[in-house]
Protein backbone atom coordinates (compact mmCIF):
# COMPACT_ATOMS: atom_id res chain seq x y z
CA UNK A 1 0.00 0.00 0.00
CA UNK A 2 3.19 2.56 0.49
CA UNK A 3 4.17 1.99 -3.04
CA UNK A 4 0.85 2.41 -4.31
CA UNK A 5 0.67 5.67 -2.30
CA UNK A 6 4.06 6.76 -3.59
CA UNK A 7 2.81 6.18 -6.96
CA UNK A 8 -0.83 7.53 -7.38
CA UNK A 9 -0.94 9.67 -4.35
CA UNK A 10 2.57 11.53 -4.32
CA UNK A 11 3.53 10.75 -7.70
CA UNK A 12 6.89 9.89 -6.20
CA UNK A 13 9.27 7.71 -8.64
CA UNK A 14 12.29 7.86 -6.10
CA UNK A 15 10.07 6.48 -3.62
CA UNK A 16 8.29 4.03 -5.82
CA UNK A 17 11.40 2.63 -7.12
CA UNK A 18 12.94 2.05 -3.42
CA UNK A 19 10.13 0.40 -2.61
CA UNK A 20 9.82 -1.84 -5.62
CA UNK A 21 13.76 -2.62 -4.89
CA UNK A 22 12.59 -3.97 -1.32
CA UNK A 23 9.91 -6.03 -2.41
CA UNK A 24 12.21 -7.58 -5.24
CA UNK A 25 15.13 -8.26 -2.21
CA UNK A 26 12.10 -9.97 -0.07
CA UNK A 27 10.59 -12.08 -3.18
CA UNK A 28 14.41 -13.80 -4.19
CA UNK A 29 14.14 -15.45 -0.76
CA UNK A 30 10.65 -16.47 -1.47
CA UNK A 31 10.89 -20.33 -1.66
CA UNK A 32 8.23 -22.71 -3.11
CA UNK A 33 7.60 -24.59 0.31
CA UNK A 34 6.61 -21.13 1.97
CA UNK A 35 4.27 -20.62 -0.49
CA UNK A 36 2.47 -24.32 -0.50
CA UNK A 37 2.62 -23.84 3.30
CA UNK A 38 -0.33 -21.30 3.10
CA UNK A 39 -3.77 -22.57 4.01
CA UNK A 40 -6.25 -19.02 3.63
CA UNK A 41 -9.49 -21.41 4.92
CA UNK A 42 -7.85 -22.67 7.99
CA UNK A 43 -6.92 -18.80 9.01
CA UNK A 44 -8.81 -18.18 11.88
CA UNK A 45 -7.46 -14.37 11.55
CA UNK A 46 -9.43 -14.28 8.47
CA UNK A 47 -11.78 -11.21 7.66
CA UNK A 48 -11.10 -9.89 11.31
CA UNK A 49 -11.61 -6.30 11.87
CA UNK A 50 -10.79 -3.84 14.41
CA UNK A 51 -12.36 -0.92 15.27
CA UNK A 52 -9.49 1.06 15.07
CA UNK A 53 -9.79 1.03 11.22
CA UNK A 54 -12.64 2.73 10.55
CA UNK A 55 -11.18 5.95 12.84
CA UNK A 56 -8.02 5.97 9.90
CA UNK A 57 -9.78 8.58 7.95
CA UNK A 58 -6.61 10.95 6.50
CA UNK A 59 -4.35 9.24 3.92
CA UNK A 60 -1.34 9.92 6.88
CA UNK A 61 -2.75 7.79 9.09
CA UNK A 62 -3.23 4.61 6.68
CA UNK A 63 -0.16 4.68 5.02
CA UNK A 64 1.64 4.74 9.07
CA UNK A 65 -0.87 1.23 9.71
CA UNK A 66 0.17 -0.11 6.49
CA UNK A 67 3.78 0.54 7.08
CA UNK A 68 3.67 -0.57 10.91
CA UNK A 69 2.30 -3.62 9.44
CA UNK A 70 4.62 -4.37 7.30
CA UNK A 71 7.64 -3.62 9.69
CA UNK A 72 6.03 -6.30 12.28
CA UNK A 73 5.92 -9.23 9.81
CA UNK A 74 9.63 -8.22 8.82
CA UNK A 75 10.50 -8.75 12.42
CA UNK A 76 8.48 -12.09 12.50
CA UNK A 77 10.40 -12.86 9.59
CA UNK A 78 13.76 -12.37 10.78
CA UNK A 79 12.99 -13.94 14.34
CA UNK A 80 11.65 -17.21 12.71
CA UNK A 81 14.54 -17.58 10.11
CA UNK A 82 17.16 -17.81 12.05
CA UNK A 83 16.89 -20.69 12.73
CA UNK A 84 15.49 -22.20 9.33
CA UNK A 85 16.71 -19.49 6.65
CA UNK A 86 19.49 -17.20 7.24
CA UNK A 87 19.50 -15.75 4.06
CA UNK A 88 15.72 -14.57 4.49
CA UNK A 89 16.05 -13.57 8.46
CA UNK A 90 19.18 -11.08 7.44
CA UNK A 91 17.23 -9.70 4.23
CA UNK A 92 14.32 -9.14 6.18
CA UNK A 93 16.46 -7.20 9.08
CA UNK A 94 17.98 -4.76 6.08
CA UNK A 95 14.27 -4.52 4.65
CA UNK A 96 13.19 -3.23 7.67
CA UNK A 97 15.34 -1.37 8.32
CA UNK A 98 15.17 0.62 5.24
CA UNK A 99 11.20 0.37 5.57
CA UNK A 100 11.73 2.97 8.73
CA UNK A 101 13.86 5.29 6.52
CA UNK A 102 11.29 5.37 3.76
CA UNK A 103 8.16 5.82 6.37
CA UNK A 104 9.79 9.04 7.35
CA UNK A 105 10.51 10.24 4.00
CA UNK A 106 6.75 9.13 2.75
CA UNK A 107 5.04 10.95 5.76
CA UNK A 108 7.06 14.33 6.03
CA UNK A 109 6.44 14.48 2.04
CA UNK A 110 2.91 14.03 2.54
CA UNK A 111 2.86 16.37 5.41
CA UNK A 112 3.82 19.68 3.46
CA UNK A 113 1.60 18.78 0.63
CA UNK A 114 -1.08 18.06 2.33
CA UNK A 115 -0.97 21.77 4.25
CA UNK A 116 -0.62 22.92 0.82
CA UNK A 117 -3.95 21.20 0.05
CA UNK A 118 -5.34 23.23 2.82
CA UNK A 119 -4.02 27.01 1.83
CA UNK A 120 -5.64 28.49 -0.53
CA UNK A 121 -4.44 32.40 0.22
CA UNK A 122 -1.07 32.89 -0.87
CA UNK A 123 0.51 35.78 0.49
CA UNK A 124 3.86 37.11 -1.09
CA UNK A 125 6.37 39.58 0.49
CA UNK A 126 6.30 43.39 -0.09
CA UNK A 127 9.38 45.94 0.47
CA UNK A 128 7.16 48.00 2.93
CA UNK A 129 8.33 49.37 6.37
CA UNK A 130 7.42 46.88 8.81
CA UNK A 131 6.79 43.11 6.71
CA UNK A 132 7.56 41.01 9.98
CA UNK A 133 4.93 43.42 11.60
CA UNK A 134 2.57 42.77 8.47
CA UNK A 135 3.39 39.30 8.31
CA UNK A 136 2.14 38.23 11.83
CA UNK A 137 -0.49 40.02 11.85
CA UNK A 138 -1.56 38.17 8.61
CA UNK A 139 -0.77 34.51 10.36
CA UNK A 140 -2.60 35.84 13.38
CA UNK A 141 -5.34 36.05 10.72
CA UNK A 142 -5.20 32.89 9.47
CA UNK A 143 -2.51 32.76 6.65
CA UNK A 144 -1.10 29.29 5.98
CA UNK A 145 1.45 30.00 3.09
CA UNK A 146 3.49 32.72 2.77
CA UNK A 147 6.30 33.71 -0.06
CA UNK A 148 9.41 35.51 1.20
CA UNK A 149 10.49 37.79 -1.80
CA UNK A 150 13.08 40.71 -1.61
CA UNK A 151 14.87 42.37 -4.25
CA UNK A 152 16.72 44.84 -3.31
CA UNK A 153 17.95 43.99 0.16
CA UNK A 154 21.86 42.54 0.56
CA UNK A 155 21.89 38.45 1.23
CA UNK A 156 23.13 39.06 4.95
CA UNK A 157 19.83 41.36 5.44
CA UNK A 158 17.72 38.73 3.13
CA UNK A 159 18.82 35.90 5.41
CA UNK A 160 18.03 37.72 8.73
CA UNK A 161 14.49 38.63 7.58
CA UNK A 162 13.98 35.18 5.79
CA UNK A 163 15.02 33.39 9.68
CA UNK A 164 12.79 35.97 11.25
CA UNK A 165 9.88 35.28 8.99
CA UNK A 166 10.43 31.24 8.97
CA UNK A 167 10.31 31.05 12.73
CA UNK A 168 6.98 33.25 13.09
CA UNK A 169 5.43 31.21 10.02
CA UNK A 170 6.83 28.03 12.20
CA UNK A 171 4.97 29.03 15.50
CA UNK A 172 1.78 29.29 13.42
CA UNK A 173 1.55 26.12 11.44
CA UNK A 174 2.47 27.74 8.18
CA UNK A 175 4.05 27.06 5.05
CA UNK A 176 6.98 29.10 4.36
CA UNK A 177 8.64 29.50 0.66
CA UNK A 178 11.25 31.79 -0.79
CA UNK A 179 10.94 33.16 -3.96
CA UNK A 180 13.64 32.51 -6.82
CA UNK A 181 16.81 31.65 -4.40
CA UNK A 182 17.34 28.09 -3.77
CA UNK A 183 20.25 29.37 -1.69
CA UNK A 184 18.50 30.96 0.59
CA UNK A 185 15.76 28.18 1.25
CA UNK A 186 18.36 25.80 1.77
CA UNK A 187 20.41 28.29 4.56
CA UNK A 188 17.27 28.77 6.67
CA UNK A 189 15.12 25.67 6.34
CA UNK A 190 12.23 26.84 4.35
CA UNK A 191 9.24 24.36 3.38
CA UNK A 192 10.04 25.25 -0.42
CA UNK A 193 11.06 27.51 -3.38
CA UNK A 194 8.88 29.56 -5.57
CA UNK A 195 10.72 30.16 -9.07
CA UNK A 196 9.94 31.72 -12.13
CA UNK A 197 10.57 31.18 -15.70
CA UNK A 198 14.10 32.58 -15.16
CA UNK A 199 15.13 30.80 -12.45
CA UNK A 200 16.66 27.09 -12.44
CA UNK A 201 14.10 24.69 -13.86
CA UNK A 202 12.02 22.59 -11.23
CA UNK A 203 13.58 19.24 -11.94
CA UNK A 204 17.15 20.62 -11.58
CA UNK A 205 16.31 22.51 -8.25
CA UNK A 206 14.46 19.07 -7.14
CA UNK A 207 18.02 17.42 -7.56
CA UNK A 208 19.24 20.31 -5.07
CA UNK A 209 16.70 20.68 -2.69
CA UNK A 210 15.44 17.37 -1.92
CA UNK A 211 12.11 15.30 -2.36
CA UNK A 212 10.52 16.74 0.45
CA UNK A 213 10.03 20.28 0.27
CA UNK A 214 7.67 22.33 -1.81
CA UNK A 215 8.58 23.55 -5.45
CA UNK A 216 6.58 26.17 -7.03
CA UNK A 217 6.70 27.33 -10.94
CA UNK A 218 5.37 30.84 -12.34
CA UNK A 219 3.34 30.29 -15.42
CA UNK A 220 2.12 32.92 -18.29
CA UNK A 221 1.29 30.18 -20.69
CA UNK A 222 -0.72 26.60 -20.50
CA UNK A 223 2.54 25.12 -22.12
CA UNK A 224 4.39 26.10 -19.70
CA UNK A 225 1.95 24.61 -17.04
CA UNK A 226 2.48 21.45 -18.68
CA UNK A 227 5.92 21.48 -18.60
CA UNK A 228 6.13 22.54 -14.81
CA UNK A 229 3.95 19.83 -13.98
CA UNK A 230 5.93 17.42 -16.15
CA UNK A 231 9.17 18.96 -14.01
CA UNK A 232 7.81 17.81 -10.85
CA UNK A 233 6.71 21.36 -9.72
CA UNK A 234 4.16 20.51 -6.34
CA UNK A 235 2.03 23.88 -7.38
CA UNK A 236 1.53 26.42 -10.21
CA UNK A 237 1.42 30.37 -10.28
CA UNK A 238 -1.20 31.61 -13.11
CA UNK A 239 -1.18 34.76 -13.98
CA UNK A 240 -0.28 37.89 -14.09
CA UNK A 241 -4.44 37.69 -14.48
CA UNK A 242 -4.30 41.92 -13.87
CA UNK A 243 -1.46 44.39 -14.64
CA UNK A 244 0.31 44.96 -11.57
CA UNK A 245 3.36 47.18 -10.29
CA UNK A 246 4.76 44.72 -8.68
CA UNK A 247 5.62 42.99 -12.03
CA UNK A 248 6.27 45.97 -14.49
CA UNK A 249 6.03 45.00 -17.99
CA UNK A 250 4.35 42.16 -17.84
CA UNK A 251 1.22 41.98 -19.88
CA UNK A 252 -1.46 40.16 -18.28
CA UNK A 253 -2.74 36.90 -19.55
CA UNK A 254 -6.22 37.76 -18.23
CA UNK A 255 -8.64 35.18 -17.35
CA UNK A 256 -8.17 33.24 -21.09
CA UNK A 257 -5.02 31.65 -19.59
CA UNK A 258 -6.85 31.05 -16.01
CA UNK A 259 -9.31 29.23 -17.28
CA UNK A 260 -7.14 26.87 -19.48
CA UNK A 261 -5.04 26.40 -16.42
CA UNK A 262 -7.72 25.97 -14.17
CA UNK A 263 -8.77 23.10 -16.71
CA UNK A 264 -5.44 21.76 -17.24
CA UNK A 265 -3.91 21.97 -13.99
CA UNK A 266 -3.08 18.44 -11.14
CA UNK A 267 -1.35 20.39 -9.06
CA UNK A 268 -2.75 23.04 -6.96
CA UNK A 269 -3.02 26.74 -9.15
CA UNK A 270 -2.68 30.23 -7.44
CA UNK A 271 -3.88 33.10 -9.69
CA UNK A 272 -1.38 36.16 -9.03
CA UNK A 273 -1.77 39.30 -10.39
CA UNK A 274 -3.85 42.21 -9.12
CA UNK A 275 -5.74 40.40 -7.23
CA UNK A 276 -7.67 42.03 -4.06
CA UNK A 277 -11.36 42.29 -2.33
CA UNK A 278 -12.68 43.49 -5.36
CA UNK A 279 -11.40 41.09 -7.98
CA UNK A 280 -11.46 37.91 -5.99
CA UNK A 281 -14.79 36.97 -6.26
CA UNK A 282 -14.61 36.99 -10.57
CA UNK A 283 -11.22 35.03 -9.95
CA UNK A 284 -12.36 32.22 -7.73
CA UNK A 285 -15.31 31.68 -10.00
CA UNK A 286 -13.19 30.59 -12.61
CA UNK A 287 -12.72 27.73 -10.49
CA UNK A 288 -9.00 27.98 -9.47
CA UNK A 289 -7.61 26.61 -6.61
CA UNK A 290 -6.37 29.19 -4.78
CA UNK A 291 -5.38 33.35 -4.77
CA UNK A 292 -1.87 34.75 -4.37
CA UNK A 293 -1.58 38.64 -3.13
CA UNK A 294 0.75 41.16 -2.47
CA UNK A 295 -0.51 44.83 -1.88
CA UNK A 296 -3.85 43.48 -1.10
CA UNK A 297 -2.35 42.93 2.32
CA UNK A 298 1.15 44.26 2.70
CA UNK A 299 -0.04 47.61 2.02
CA UNK A 300 -3.51 46.81 3.52
CA UNK A 301 -4.19 49.74 6.22
CA UNK A 302 -5.04 46.61 8.59
CA UNK A 303 -3.23 43.41 7.10
CA UNK A 304 -5.11 41.01 9.94
CA UNK A 305 -8.61 42.59 8.69
CA UNK A 306 -7.93 42.31 4.97
CA UNK A 307 -6.23 38.47 5.73
CA UNK A 308 -9.51 37.59 7.03
CA UNK A 309 -11.76 39.24 4.00
CA UNK A 310 -9.49 37.46 1.66
CA UNK A 311 -9.89 33.96 3.81
CA UNK A 312 -13.88 34.44 3.92
CA UNK A 313 -14.67 35.09 0.32
CA UNK A 314 -12.43 32.01 -0.25
CA UNK A 315 -14.34 29.62 1.66
CA UNK A 316 -17.45 31.05 -0.32
CA UNK A 317 -16.01 29.34 -2.63
CA UNK A 318 -15.75 25.49 -2.57
CA UNK A 319 -12.76 23.94 -2.93
CA UNK A 320 -12.64 22.93 -6.70
CA UNK A 321 -11.75 19.14 -7.17
CA UNK A 322 -8.55 18.01 -8.54
CA UNK A 323 -7.81 15.62 -11.45
CA UNK A 324 -4.72 13.92 -11.20
CA UNK A 325 -2.18 12.81 -7.86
Amino acid sequence: MAEDWARFGLDRRDLVEAFKDLRQQLGRCHRSTYRLAGHSAGDVGAGLGHPAQEARTEPAQVVAANCARAQEALRVLEEYGRGLDPDLAATAARVRYRLYDLEVRLLACQERRQRLGQARLYLITAAVPDPIGVVEQALQAGLKLLQYRSKQADDRSRYREALALRDRCADHGALFVVNDRLDLALAVEADGVHLGQDDLPPDVARRLLGPDRLIGRSTHALEQLEAAVAAGADYIGVGPVHATPTKPGRQPVGFGYLQQAVGAAVRPAYAIGGIDLDTVDAVLATGVFGVAVVRAVMEARDPAAATAALLERLEAHPVPVRRGP
